[in-house]
């Protein structure tokens, strides 16, 4: 399967052929959807802490005999219905919420994700992508030449999430260039992963070679 390789000013200057096992797996939701999950819930810092009843001081003392006084029967002061008492069903730091992915599992599911990307025309491949000095000036001239790419117009427009550049190794200018555009990420090909293919509507990959060989040496 050939793809359209364009300069980064906005033109065409060739073809490159694209792995099926890359970008040629067909779209399954239902592993999609396991491991996004996963992956988000791995992420999450488990920090939120609170007290059940039994963590509250106090409360040993019950407050009013069981009978004979016309109110409610309560054992402590520290039951959740009170104020000062416990929290009940709050959330808890000693709360694992790391869930396992299989390797396997996780790159079919970011293939995926990246191949329906494709089929739908929301991949760009740029032949390179050099910018001599760290300026946010030239990133958004970057933007506008690709925003007249047939199928890329809105994505100068696109308010937030907009394109995710991957790149084929580190690179200062590209990312310090693009890091005062809120609507646009970069990264490198050997990083990317399910989540971000989720998130930003298009995915521009630069150094196509170089970047989809590091695309399928994570999938081994």
């Amino acid at each position: 399967m050939e793809h359209i390789v364009y300069n980064q000013e906005g033109k065409e200057t060739g073809k490159i052929t694209l792995p099926p096992a890359v970008f040629g797996v067909s779209f399954n939701a239902d592993l999609i959807h396991q491991v996004a999950t996963s992956l988000t819930s791995s992420a999450r810092s488990g920090t939120a802490h609170t007290k059940t009843r039994g963590d509250v001081s106090g409360g040993g003392k019950k407050p009013w005999r069981q009978k004979g006084t016309g109110r409610a029967r309560h054992g402590s002061t520290r039951s959740p219905i009170w104020v000062g008492g416990g929290v009940a069903h709050g959330p808890r730091s000693d709360k694992n919420y790391t869930r396992k992915v299989n390797r396997q599992m996780k790159n079919k599911a970011f293939y995926s994700a990246l191949s329906t990307k494709l089929r739908d025309g929301e991949v760009l491949f740029l032949e390179n992508l050099t910018l001599s000095k760290i300026k946010t000036k030239d990133a958004r001239e970057v933007l506008a030449h690709v925003s007249k790419i047939p199928g890329f117009e809105s994505v100068e427009k696109k308010k937030a999430n907009s394109a995710f550049f991957v790149t084929a190794g580190k690179s200062a200018s590209v990312e310090k260039s693009f890091r005062n555009i809120g609507n646009v990420a970069v990264g490198e090909a050997r990083n990317l992963n399910l989540l971000d293919v989720l998130t930003y509507k298009y995915i521009v990959v630069t150094n196509p070679p170089e970047s989809i060989k590091a695309l399928t040496r994570s999938s081994k």
